[in-house]
């Protein structure tokens, strides 16, 4: 791979930014979320929108999956805040723009994005580009996943601090690992201090969900998709005395209540949510 090739940004982290900036033009407020930080760091060009994975109805229920999963990390990270949490670790980071949008929590943080190296110095130079820049408060910490990199270490060499508590979070990720890198994620999560969160997003088995799941399958090849048991098991097994199965149902019911425009997520996703 070229340096030119590798200095780029995931493409599927472009398209979950895209939606996020597509929610805010074509569904009815109240907005899950907004955001067009996203939209101005992946700079698409005038033709965006026709491209074929941003049609306004046949992607809707994968848009509000996208921003209902970053409304509900944020607000968690807010609630742990509260509590008195300090750090927020964000795995596989992607063009998450929480630093940028909520300035006014990040920077009472230290915030830590984790991503591949390429995409990240990319993300990185276009923060510099449009003004945000890189503030103290925010590390980000460059992990090569396919050289095996050992994601816990590189983050406690950049600054965090494992004997206090933090939220982790990951969406978006684990289908795209193998079950044994997802429990080897959950493992490292959970030597986090008491009091600390982990919110991760994972697939339930296209089975589970209806012929909209076994379309999925074979668009895309995902590499592990858990039962809401399955993943419960996984997380005890790897160290957390606490976990909780959050369905699209729940989330459904949080973020989508009596909406006119009947926009809901896409069945299928579901969060993990496990406490230290």
């Amino acid at each position: 791979m070229s340096a030119q090739q590798s200095i780029t940004p995931e493409k599927t982290a472009v398209r979950v930014a895209l939606w996020r900036a597509m929610h805010l033009d074509v569904d009815e407020p109240p907005h899950v979320l907004e955001d067009e930080v996203g939209l101005r760091l992946a700079a698409p060009g005038d033709g965006w929108r026709r491209r074929p994975d941003m049609g306004r109805k046949a992607t809707s229920g994968f848009r509000a999956g996208v921003v209902a999963r970053a409304r509900f990390v944020e607000d968690l990270v807010a609630e742990r805040f509260d509590a008195g949490v300090r750090q927020y670790v964000i795995l596989g980071a992607g063009l998450d723009t929480f630093a940028q949008r909520r300035t006014e929590l990040a920077s009472r943080l230290r915030v830590f994005e984790i991503d591949q190296p390429g995409p990240q110095e990319w993300k990185r130079r276009r923060l510099t580009e449009l003004g945000y820049g890189v503030p103290e408060w925010l590390r980000m910490v460059p992990v090569d996943f396919e050289a095996d990199d050992d994601w816990w270490q590189r983050l406690t060499d950049t600054g965090f601090d494992p004997s206090r508590p933090a939220v982790l979070a990951s969406t978006g990720v684990s289908m795209y690992l193998t079950k044994d890198a997802v429990a080897d994620t959950l493992a490292k999560a959970a030597k986090t201090a008491p009091g600390s969160t982990f919110a991760m997003t994972f697939l339930l088995p296209p089975h589970l969900v209806g012929p909209g799941g076994e379309a999925q399958r074979r668009r895309i090849r995902f590499r592990s998709y858990f039962t809401a048991e399955e993943m419960l098991r996984l997380a005890r097994e790897c160290g957390f005395p606490e976990a909780r199965h959050i369905s699209t149902a729940d989330i459904t019911r949080r973020y989508f209540a009596e909406r006119p425009d009947g926009l809901r997520p896409e069945v299928g996703e579901s969060f993990l949510l496990a406490t230290t």
